[in-house]
């Protein structure tokens, strides 16, 4: 089974301008994604998907392959389906995983978890979920509790938020859906993986670019014990 990782890294970003060149506790956001994938030992291929040479070059620089998407598939009306389409009729193989680079938190173990996942070939699509356990209306309705009683929070049914992280698609069902003019983005048997609420921060405002990257940095201050208030 071939599994390939696309890394998607548009220049044009209006709410965070250059944002995957910009550097995140000192380093390019989309370096992370590339060194995710990379030291995650699960692909045969690490692709960054782009419209910039500059990009490119900063992929080449990881040590990783550019796609360099057609113009009319760099600006803001580009979909997913649109430029994932592209993608995957210029690239054989059985799985793409899309890492998604406002997603720098994560961890290689988790991307290579994600993909064994993906390797029991059960699911057509899989997508990177956070399970929450709280109590959640949607259109004022209770989806996951009663309001007739309290319910302990660990004790909830969780639910379940995509989070686009990582995403893995069977590359001859996403191109059947796509031919037929159909979103691919959620074809065939779906699957959900959950990962850690830390990892699945996705950086898409200022105050996002500050909570993952104080993250980053007391990940680095970490000393692995908790302090506790009257404790020498």
């Amino acid at each position: 089974m071939k599994i390939i990782a696309m890394i998607p890294a548009r220049m044009g970003s209006k709410r965070i301008p250059k944002k995957n060149i910009r550097l995140l506790a000192g380093k390019p956001l989309l370096q992370y994604a590339i060194e995710n994938a990379v030291n995650s030992g699960a692909f045969d291929e690490v692709w960054v998907n782009s419209e910039s040479e500059v990009i490119g070059e900063l992929a080449k620089c990881c040590g990783v392959g550019f796609h360099k998407r057609p113009a009319e598939l760099s600006g803001e009306r580009a979909t997913n389906n649109d430029f994932t389409r592209e993608f995957l009729e210029c690239h054989e193989c059985d799985y793409l995983v899309m890492l998604n680079p406002t997603s720098p938190l994560i961890f290689p173990e988790t991307v290579a978890d994600f993909v064994s996942f993906v390797r029991d070939g059960k699911y057509d699509t899989v997508l990177s979920v956070v399970e929450e356990y709280a109590e959640c209306f949607f259109c004022g309705k209770p989806i996951n509790f009663s309001v007739d009683g309290k319910v302990n929070s660990q004790d909830l049914v969780p639910v379940v938020k995509v989070v686009w992280a990582l995403t893995a698609w069977k590359r001859e069902t996403f191109l059947r859906y796509a031919s037929l003019g159909r979103c691919a983005t959620f074809s065939g048997e779906l699957g959900f993986f959950p990962i850690p609420f830390d990892q699945a921060v996705d950086i898409d405002t200022e105050a996002q670019w500050k909570l993952a990257e104080g993250i980053l940095l007391a990940r680095k201050m970490d000393n692995g014990g908790a302090e506790y208030w009257g404790e020498k």
